[in-house]
């Protein structure tokens, strides 16, 4: 089966290469990876000691973030290594400062698991959320590397859980103990045989817990903001905005809206400042301009909109109206900001929760969108209950990092 799947993986690569002419991101994965190897030649030495540390892209690094801090501080020493599946993970964190080498993973194939595991000789590795790779997984395991998921969160969907899914549940016996973060994910990992398996929770409560530590001022912000009622729009994507710029267009409230789009190419962002009617900004145009005066704030940077956050009165969340479905909701929460998202958010268990909780408002069409966000301007009451409701979830769910770290 190893060399089914190995092939198979071969081939996608040969095959990415053409794709790549016509495709800019499969261009960046594959360009990317060319590189990997005469990094990792340069960047360590045969006694370096190592820590290995896998994020499939932007999200799974950023719930990782916390382990990966603290090993790092609990092990000044070791040198730690980050690797990417996707470029929208390794574009946008390429020049962290956490890790000391941080690189895109070759694919999985037996030759590179190989190579890359003689490279970086890893004392430990870590697998953030998802992601099996069995060659990677098998060559860990021969050479009796501990290994461990967190933040791992198993579906009954999943092939480990099929019939069919023998090969891949021979990988995860490569782990020696899964972090999940909820008890659905250990009882499907206990009916296949796995007991070395805690509940720990969710590291990305860490994060953004962490980031109430932190100075998230900024003064252009607050200069547009000008003691004014703010809606911030997070990661929207063009079906978020087709009924938020509605809204925007038609809202007689004094009320002020700072969009950050998901996807800031110049196109999308043009189009978008098109349709709005109301007075409005871009990031890039903000200087020598009193920003007082506008009404609409688009943000076609990336990198702020945490901060962004810390300013907000009532958030909508992108993505929900696509697929998998909302963006991080957490960061908005954190700040103990009420919270609007589109319909699509049953494979995030933080949004379900808040959603049952009546912190956070799910929306289906232009009319319930007006309506949440009439009630979010016009009753403070409602929106500082909703925005504690929010602040609290976040605080009671932190601490996952702590337990990952003790049973290590």
């Amino acid at each position: 089966m190893f060399f089914l799947y190995t092939l198979l993986v071969e081939i996608v690569q040969q095959l990415l290469k053409i794709v790549a002419l016509f495709s800019p991101k499969i261009k960046l994965f594959v360009e990317g990876r060319k590189t990997t190897f005469s990094t990792l030649q340069s960047k360590l030495q045969k006694s370096d000691k190592t820590i290995w540390f896998h994020a499939a892209s932007l999200g799974e690094y950023e719930q990782g973030l916390p382990v990966i801090e603290k090993m790092k501080n609990q092990f000044p020493n070791h040198k730690i290594v980050v690797t990417f599946f996707s470029p929208s993970g390794y574009e946008v964190r390429k020049n962290n400062t956490v890790a000391d080498v941080t690189i895109y993973l070759p694919l999985d194939t037996k030759t590179n698991a190989k190579k890359f595991i003689d490279t970086v000789n890893p004392e430990i590795a870590f697998f953030i959320k998802y992601e099996y790779w069995p060659n990677y997984l098998n060559e860990l395991k021969n050479r009796q590397i501990k290994t461990y998921l967190i933040s791992g969160i198993f579906r009954e969907k999943q092939s480990f859980f099929k019939w069919y899914g023998g090969f891949y549940r021979n990988a995860l016996k490569s782990f020696n103990h899964f972090f999940v973060q909820n008890d659905l994910s250990k009882n499907l990992l206990q009916k296949i045989g796995f007991n070395n398996v805690t509940v720990s929770g969710d590291t990305r409560f860490d994060r953004v817990v962490s980031i109430l530590e932190r100075d998230n001022s900024l003064n252009f912000i607050e200069e547009f903001k000008n003691n004014t009622t703010t809606i911030v729009i997070g990661s929207s994507w063009p079906k978020d905005e087709d009924i938020l710029v509605n809204y925007i267009n038609s809202s007689n409230h004094n009320t002020k809206f700072i969009i950050a789009p998901h996807n800031i190419k110049e196109e999308q962002i043009s189009n978008l400042k098109s349709q709005i009617t109301k007075k409005n900004v871009l990031f890039s145009e903000k200087e020598n301009k009193n920003l007082s005066e506008f009404d609409v704030f688009i943000i076609d940077s990336i990198g702020i909109l945490t901060k962004i956050y810390s300013y907000a009165d009532i958030a909508y969340v992108g993505g929900g109206f696509g697929n998998p479905g909302v963006h991080n909701i957490l960061e908005p929460a954190t700040f103990g900001v009420p919270i609007i998202i589109g319909p699509n958010f049953s494979h995030f268990a933080e949004a379900t929760a808040l959603v049952q909780q009546e912190g956070c408002i799910s929306i289906s069409n232009q009319v319930e969108l007006n309506q949440a966000f009439n009630l979010l301007i016009q009753n403070e009451d409602e929106r500082y209950e909703k925005g504690h409701i929010c602040s609290t979830f976040v605080q009671m769910n932190k601490g996952a990092t702590e337990k990952i770290l003790k049973k290590i």
